[in-house]
Order: C-alpha cells, then sequence, then structure tokens
C-alpha cells in the first residue's frame, strides 16, 4: 500500500457521498456508479445517482441520490466492466 493513493468516502444521510483518491468512473447511471481507485472498484447503487463533481486530476468526486449500497470489488479488468455494460 506504500504507492498506493489514499481513499476516503464520507456518506452523508445516506444521500450525499463525498469520496478521494478516485482515479476513473468505470460506468454511471442513476442505479449505479463504477468508481475505480487504487485497490479495485467501488460499486455505488442506489435511485436517482448523479454524479455532482469529479476531478480525477485531484481524485475527488461527489454523488448525490438515493444511495442504497457501497461494494467494494478487487482490482477490476477491462473484461468485468464490459460485462456489466453488455449485460454478461
Amino acid at each position: 500500500m506504500d504507492n498506493q493513493t489514499q481513499h476516503t468516502l464520507t456518506l452523508t444521510n445516506r444521500s450525499s457521498l463525498s469520496l478521494t483518491g478516485i482515479s476513473d468512473v468505470g460506468a454511471f447511471n442513476e442505479q449505479e456508479i463504477i468508481a475505480i481507485c487504487d485497490t479495485g472498484e467501488l460499486v455505488i447503487k442506489g435511485e436517482l445517482l448523479h454524479i455532482e463533481e469529479l476531478s480525477i486530476d485531484s481524485g475527488l468526486m461527489t454523488v448525490n441520490g438515493k444511495i442504497s449500497s457501497l461494494t467494494y470489488n478487487e482490482k477490476f479488468t477491462k473484461m468485468s466492466v464490459l460485462k456489466r455494460l453488455f449485460g454478461g
């Protein structure tokens, strides 16, 4: 974990999520956002999700909506993202 960017999250009232250490967004829609960080991917699920702010340069991201779950997966692969996008 020596060369990894610090990753933090703050969830307020299940409606506002602030993240640091985000290097990319793999996919997003109103029900699911896949945020990429050094330790893998964070899958954010809910309703009416909206990326309010995103700065890949600084690693900051803010999400608003009704957040129902946060799930971390191991390092992502391009295949896993493609499977999600195409229903595989």
